[in-house]
């Protein structure tokens, strides 16, 4: 396939930046996206200029690194990280837009690479459990019920790579927030630290700038590992009854 990519550009987080449109040809439809964007570095390497930055890591959707808005969608067209996004979704002599997460809590560092820091301290604030030191305990010591350990596992596929930020029209990262604390609050080893984990995880949200939730849905349509609307849902009741919780002490 031969393609033009129009690529955003951004030297660091003070410059402006601007969409610089590029030629790549021979491009197979069994390539990765990010392998195609390899071939046009490759390319540009070779012509001695500067090549595009972008995140990636696992290159197989597992760890969240890669961040891509696709023609307007994060992750591209498909239902999938973008590293797992094959080149078989898009057709010869296409035009392809390729920016980065678009939100005030996710600065640009460079090109199509954006800071997602705050995400980790939303985990630092709550994200943990208490755990006695020393030897492993006992598996069957604390039995789970089969529907909270699969509504735990539901809520941590969650690899946050912050698409339903980027898919938000209000730059939210409710659907985050909400799966970390929920596939902690839902299992007994978590109960401890039930209602400061949401007060806490929450209040850290508001504090790095995230936009507010009006649950318009884009960020579960977004959701490559499917987190569900109603996860967040499930988190505002957590909070009105640590809140309440908290008023009454």
């Amino acid at each position: 396939m031969k393609l033009t990519l129009r690529v955003w550009r951004q030297k660091n987080a003070d410059a402006d930046g601007a969409m610089s449109t590029y030629e790549v040809d021979d491009i197979s439809a069994d390539m990765s996206f990010l392998e195609m964007l390899d071939t046009l570095n490759e390319e540009l390497i070779l012509k001695g200029e500067d090549p595009v930055a972008f995140d990636h890591d696992c290159r197989e959707g597992i760890c969240g690194a890669c961040s891509l808005v696709i023609n307007g969608d994060a992750h591209g067209p498909e239902r999938t990280t973008s590293c797992q996004l094959h080149m078989r979704s898009f057709r010869d002599g296409d035009t392809i837009d390729v920016e980065p997460w678009r939100a005030a809590a996710f600065p640009v560092v460079k090109d199509l690479v954006v800071d997602r820091s705050a995400f980790d301290r939303i985990i630092q604030a709550g994200g943990y459990i208490t755990a006695p030191t020393g030897a492993a305990p006992e598996a069957h010591a604390t039995p789970v019920p089969k529907p909270d350990a699969d509504l735990a596992f539901e809520h941590a596929e969650c690899i946050g790579c912050g698409a339903c930020v980027a898919a938000c029209p209000n730059g939210a990262a409710m659907l985050f927030t909400s799966a970390k604390i929920n596939h902690l609050n839902v299992l007994p080893q978590g109960a401890p630290e039930r209602e400061t984990r949401v007060l806490d995880m929450v209040a850290q949200m508001d504090e790095e700038g995230f936009g507010g939730c009006t649950l318009a849905g884009e960020c579960a349509t977004a959701c490559p590992k499917g987190i569900p609307l109603v996860s967040i849902t499930s988190m505002n009741k957590e909070w009105l009854r640590a809140t309440r919780k908290a008023g009454r002490r």
